[in-house]
């Protein structure tokens, strides 16, 4: 059984199906406990300039076993001392035993373990701010290339009228856009917990300078900078308050709403036959049907969205039962929740890449959809043209309106095509107008200012949200179906 230990127990497919190896990284274990020992490296330096008994060659013996783990000694510590912090004070100890004695001189757990979530919490949002850019910039790309393509408009899922395929993206980009400024306020606002003590109020701290209440503050301020932080919350209990991870999953969590918006109106789409997602040569669409091109991209990214935004529930929870200073039944839920958030929103950004930089879309498709819907559209135009040749409205409406109803019935009981035109071309009362036919029923004449919408909206609100990420625009992406 030993070379099967791998397939002998539960991975979440979040890490061995999709997520990147740079996310994955993010949330692992060696980031986690590498983070740690950094942490207490700032301390050590940043107690030794303000004046702690504190050797250079405590720090360099430090700074030498920052990344030189052992993961079984803290396992097993960790199984004698029931506590996962001194499990690995006592393993960097192991390492380090001039320096043993001042490794963690002050502090409480979440010293380590919240500043180390902060950190790993913005990391994360730098890593999915890039991602959230190139899809936004693939999206603006193809709405820019099809600004101009007329296409069915549907409210209630029924054929409303014209708009353009470039419009349509647009509406997507809208929310992205939102998304992206979410989660770039949401990666700024994060502040570190800093060095605030059991329950935030920096006791131990002035008890080791011995009172001085501007050594401890700078202090804070010192390892706070060395974490790459420009604040820290200037209020603790013994953690950060939870409305910080609500703040951050949220903006996740209403990333997935519009990720799960647009790709269910591109699998909508592609039941129409009118746009499809990139399909591989070989792929196979369906193991029954060989004719299938399933919208499989599309369909993962829902299925993941929805566990996106379920998860929101969790730090809404957890921040309403931290009683007074905090409890301990946030640590559980919070190992599965932020990391999971940011695992999901990864792997929906890279699919979502991949979609918008091959989709495939049938003007042809579109143009027929349009043609059999059409003549009922303009009816309006036809009453107008004729009230300017010299009919009355409510005569011609009454005729149009005859005629909307019988090609109606042509379409729906017999399931022939739209003959309204047909009908208007045939009846003598619509002989003033009948020149002008083609140049009513054009759909370029219905789109209104679509095509104008989409340039001054890409180039006002979406090419300028794209300026910071220039650089990191051209990555491609490696999806595994």
């Amino acid at each position: 059984m030993e070379g099967a230990d791998e397939f002998s127990k539960y991975r979440s497919p979040l890490v061995s199906r999709y997520a990147s190896k740079e996310m994955a990284y993010n949330f692992s274990d060696r980031k986690k406990f590498s983070t740690w020992r950094k942490l207490w490296i700032y301390l050590a330096k940043a107690e030794k300039v303000l004046g702690l008994p504190i050797t250079d060659a405590q720090i360099q013996e430090m700074e030498a076993h920052a990344d030189d783990i052992d993961f079984a000694m803290a396992a097993e510590e960790e199984r004698k001392l029931r506590h996962d912090v001194m499990a690995h004070v006592h393993t960097f100890a192991h390492c380090c035993p001039s320096a043993a004695p001042i490794i963690h001189l002050g502090a409480t757990s979440c010293y380590v373990g919240d500043n180390t979530d902060l950190i790993m919490l913005r990391d994360g949002f730098d890593i999915l701010l890039p991602k959230l850019a190139r899809v936004i910039d693939r999206l603006a790309n193809f709405a820019e290339k099809y600004a101009d393509l007329p296409t069915l408009g549907f409210t209630h899922y029924q054929p409303a009228q014209l708009t353009t395929v470039g419009k349509r993206a647009c509406l997507w980009l809208q929310d992205l856009a939102m998304d992206m400024r979410n989660l770039q306020r949401a990666r700024d606002d994060l502040r570190f917990r800093g060095v605030k003590g059991t329950t935030g109020t920096q006791a131990s701290f002035l008890q080791l300078f011995q009172g001085d209440h501007d050594k401890v503050e700078e202090l804070d301020r010192m390892v706070t900078e060395m974490a790459g932080f420009k604040k820290a919350y200037l209020v603790t209990g013994q953690t950060y308050s939870r409305k910080v991870d609500v703040d951050s999953l949220s903006s996740l969590a209403s990333l997935g709403a519009s990720v799960h918006k647009i790709c269910t109106d591109i699998r909508l789409l592609a039941n129409l036959k009118e746009i499809e997602e990139p399909f591989e040569k070989e792929q196979i669409g369906s193991s029954a049907m060989p004719y299938k091109r399933n919208p499989m991209r599309a369909e993962r990214c829902c299925s993941l969205a929805r566990h996106l935004v379920a998860l929101m529930a969790d730090p809404l929870q957890t921040a309403s039962v931290q009683w007074l200073e905090r409890t301990l039944d946030d640590s559980a839920n919070r190992r599965i929740s932020l990391p999971e958030s940011f695992l999901t929103a990864d792997i929906i950004l890279s699919t979502l890449q991949n979609i918008t930089e091959g989709l495939v879309v049938y003007p042809k498709v579109i143009e027929r959809h349009i043609r059999h819907e059409l003549p009922f559209m303009a009816t309006e135009n036809i009453i107008m043209a004729m009230v300017q040749a010299g009919g009355n409205r409510q005569d011609c409406h009454e005729k149009i309106r005859v005629l909307s109803q019988e090609a109606a019935a042509v379409v729906k009981q017999e399931g022939r095509d739209n003959d309204l035109l047909a009908r208007v071309q045939q009846d003598p009362y619509f002989t003033p107008i009948l020149g002008q036919l083609d140049a009513l029923l054009d759909p370029k004449t219905f789109i209104g200012r679509a095509p104008q919408q989409v340039t001054r909206f890409l180039s006002e609100e979406i090419r300028p949200l794209l300026e910071p990420f220039k650089a990191k625009m051209d990555v491609k992406i490696e999806l595994e179906l």
